[in-house]
């Protein structure tokens, strides 16, 4: 059996694949969950487990306890291992990101199991090892690897390598609900309030970011950043120098430590181009640099390089969007009469 650990609300179609792929003639795919007590919790199971369904899922263990009814990664990991040693899975998998690795973190170390993280491809060999590829280094390398044991964990990227698997619909998956002991002292580190995010565009989703750091000079010199993202549909960020300095929140952080982008257009002004912060913005389609040091690593590897002063360049590009925008649109020309 293949065991999907669900980490969110929500399941990609990719994970499942993957586990299908992986799954014995004989094994099935089945999935687990984590819930508190109360109505809410079955409807969430319900919902849960008819999108599993349509995945080939055929089965959801709902793991219950009165401190999993949020996030608590060492809650939840002791209360995945214990479902790891009733059902005895051969792999178990979650989506790559902060939840599915330190769920999976807590369970393997509970369980002394190996765990591969990040893997973009997964393969199985006749023998039951799989052969793995993974990120390192936040994505600037690539590892192949070999995983041997009676028990696999790994978290799988969102730009997995999705094999061929033909799927059968499982038709309706079926929840078992069991209770698991959790001690209360590993509910140290949870999730206790909700705050409603902001509405719009984000990090992770806008087609167009504008970066600033240590060149901007200051939290001030954001205004013109966020002048220039508002005119071209997008948002603003920064890098870890601008965080750490006060200039801007750590939720606008591009980077390793921040967020990972991959927008259409990412403009880095006064960015010099750290690996850390490389590696959050480099799947970004077009890369505008802008900087005074053109032997700045951001320089060297950008799409695009200005060097310039970032309050001069940005002013002098906010002149020409505004004068283009107040043009009036050209005359259509005016049809021949035959």
């Amino acid at each position: 059996m293949e065991l999907i650990v669900v980490t969110d609300a929500t399941v990609s179609a990719e994970l499942p694949a993957v586990a299908r792929s992986l799954a014995g003639r004989d094994e099935s795919v089945e999935a687990v969950t984590f819930a508190g007590a109360g109505a809410e919790a079955g409807d969430l199971a319900r919902d849960l487990a008819r999108e599993l369904g349509g995945h080939g899922v055929g089965r959801l263990h709902v793991a219950q306890h009165a401190l999993l009814d949020d996030y608590a990664p060492e809650a939840w990991g002791s209360a995945l291992a214990a479902v790891i040693e009733r059902l005895a899975p051969s792999g178990v998998f979650a989506p790559a990101g902060h939840r599915g690795a330190e769920v999976l973190a807590h369970a393997a170390a509970r369980g002394g199991l190996p765990l591969a993280t990040d893997c973009v491809r997964l393969a199985g060999g006749d023998d039951g090892t799989w052969h793995v590829t993974r990120t390192r280094s936040g994505g600037v390398l690539l590892e192949d690897a070999e995983l041997t044991a009676p028990v696999k964990l790994a978290t799988v990227a969102a730009a997995v390598e999705v094999p061929q698997v033909p799927l059968q619909p499982a038709g309706e998956c079926e929840i078992v609900e069991s209770a698991v002991d959790v001690p209360p002292e590993l509910a140290r580190t949870r999730v206790v309030e909700h705050t409603a995010s902001e509405t719009g565009l984000s990090l992770a989703t806008s087609p167009v970011v504008v970066s600033g750091g240590r060149g901007v000079g200051g939290a001030d010199g954001f205004a013109v950043l966020e002048e220039l993202a508002e005119r071209l549909g997008g948002v603003v960020g920064c890098s870890r120098v601008a965080t750490n300095n006060g200039w801007r929140p750590h939720r606008d952080q591009v980077g390793l430590t921040g967020t990972k982008i991959a927008a259409d257009l990412y403009i880095a002004c006064g960015i010099s181009g750290a690996t850390q912060h490389w590696v959050g913005c480099m799947d970004s389609a077009v890369i505008l640099a802008i900087n005074t040091d053109p032997e700045a690593p951001m320089m060297q590897r950008a799409t695009y390089a200005v060097e310039g002063d970032v309050h001069e360049v940005l002013p002098a590009v906010l002149a020409e969007i505004r004068r283009r925008a107040e043009e009036p649109a050209a005359a259509e020309p005016a049809e021949q009469q035959v």
